[in-house]
């Protein structure tokens, strides 16, 4: 009796690609912050917006590998009662992810393996996809298929910060933001991979995920290199630091 109080879940098996992707992507956004505080490039000196920022997107990540753990153990019920977070929670997200970088570049503040529009286009594209990716996820919650194939895909293009910690970046300018994208991109292609290995095709949901993904990586390269994306950065940065920045040119590497 006492084995079967404190017997450890079993994970479904038709789940635990998922959960393993889910802890595979927390561990890249552990390391890469990490990697950054052991070596002395980051801290907690950060202004409190971006705090709450990083409580924000961290905490989602947390999350997401909760809910997967639970899906994945056969715990619906706590399951889809933790989901409605997810309806704040996100939105809170995108909120908090636009206003951050808006202000990162009104203050001159851009990391310098990126262009300073190139910036500011970008990281409100990504978080877009991640918004648009999840409340689709959310809308078809009844169809596990297309449920969890589409947060994996929302999870994963949140990756991208951690995933640009770890990569030697100095070394990819200017090409830092497509080698990031590569990188996230193996995660819906891996599970893109696995559907065709056990059923032989591919569900929609990774074209729909990679495909929006990779759409936002376009988009930002066409409007970050446009006159609208010159026209958006003046009118961001108008009366600000970041006035004076060449929005096309990389910031000087700081010094080591």
């Amino acid at each position: 009796m006492a084995t079967r109080l404190y017997a450890r879940p079993r994970v479904l098996p038709e789940a635990r690609f998922y959960l393993i992707g889910a802890l595979l992507m927390m561990a890249v956004l552990v390391l890469g912050f990490s990697m950054q505080l052991v070596a002395g490039r980051s801290s907690f000196a950060a202004p409190p917006l971006v705090h709450v920022h990083g409580v924000l997107f961290f905490g989602w990540a947390v999350f997401y590998v909760l809910q997967t753990a639970l899906a994945s153990t056969g715990s619906l019920a706590t399951h889809r009662r933790l989901g409605w977070f997810a309806a704040v929670w996100a939105p809170a997200m995108v909120v908090m992810g636009i206003w951050v970088t808006v202000a990162m570049v009104r203050r001159g503040a851009v990391p310098f393996v990126f262009a300073p529009a190139c910036f500011l286009v970008m990281n409100p594209l990504n978080i877009l996809t991640f918004a648009a990716l999840t409340a689709a996820g959310i809308r078809m919650r009844r169809q596990t298929q297309y449920h969890r194939r589409l947060l994996f895909c929302a999870m994963a293009s949140l990756t991208g910060p951690g995933i640009g910690r770890l990569l030697p970046m100095p070394l990819l300018i200017p090409y830092a933001a497509w080698a990031v994208f590569v990188v996230v991109m193996l995660f819906p292609l891996a599970g893109a991979i696995r559907d065709i290995r056990t059923s032989g095709r591919v569900h929609p949901a990774w074209w729909w995920g990679m495909g929006s993904i990779a759409g936002a990586q376009i988009a930002m390269s066409l409007i970050a290199y446009s006159p609208v994306g010159a026209a958006l950065y003046g009118f961001v940065t108008f009366g600000s630091p970041g006035a004076d920045v060449p929005p096309l040119a990389y910031p000087p590497m700081p010094p080591m």
